[in-house]
């Protein structure tokens, strides 16, 4: 599943940081209520632009489901919910390799470990091979034994084709409007 034409920009959807932290929030929390504040404080360090955007991506995306009518404001759908185990997995991963560094958050070691997964994993078991990073040189990772290095996208990898498999409306969700778009979204090589 992660071989679509579309994953590379699944995956740049998905590693939004105000993406992963609206999800992240939600599932670690419960639904966000509509008492007046509550969506701003639970997000008190994005701006409202970023949150606005955040979950208008969620919506497009189903992750997130808004109901005007309910005590909830907004909470996760099943897709959103399985996301968040994709996110766990990723965080995971990062935090046991101090990957992208030792410091990293949470929504930064998402983020790079996504990353990885749009890299071919040839490319990653190779560079193990020849005895240099498995990372690109901007990474902090260096891996302790070749099993580590083999399992570098495995996990997440393994959560996310999961993931996609169950919900594949993601795919076809984030496939190019136009031609400009898709330059926009496609993969470095």
């Amino acid at each position: 599943m992660l071989n679509h034409p579309h994953t590379c920009r699944a995956i740049s959807a998905l590693s939004l940081p105000s993406l992963i932290r609206l999800v992240s929030e939600i599932d670690d929390n419960g639904p966000i209520s509509h008492r007046r504040g509550s969506l701003q404080s639970a997000f008190g360090d994005l701006t409202v632009n970023q949150l606005r955007y955040a979950i208008e991506v969620a919506r497009d995306l189903g992750l997130v489901h808004a109901d005007p009518q309910a005590p909830t404001r907004y909470r996760l759908t099943e897709a959103g919910e399985d996301l968040a185990g994709v996110y766990d997995v990723a965080a995971r991963w990062a935090r046991t390799h101090q990957y992208p560094s030792p410091t990293s958050d949470f929504v930064t070691r998402v983020q790079h470990t996504l990353k990885l997964l749009t890299q071919p994993t040839a490319a990653v078991r190779e560079a193990d091979q020849a005895g240099k990073p498995a990372v690109p040189a901007t990474g902090h990772l260096e891996a302790e034994t070749d099993a580590d290095v083999a399992l570098i996208p495995d996990a997440a990898e393994a959560a996310l084709a999961e993931w996609l498999q169950t919900h594949p409306h993601i795919l076809r969700s984030t496939a190019p409007r136009s031609s400009h778009a898709a330059q926009d979204l496609e993969c470095a090589a």
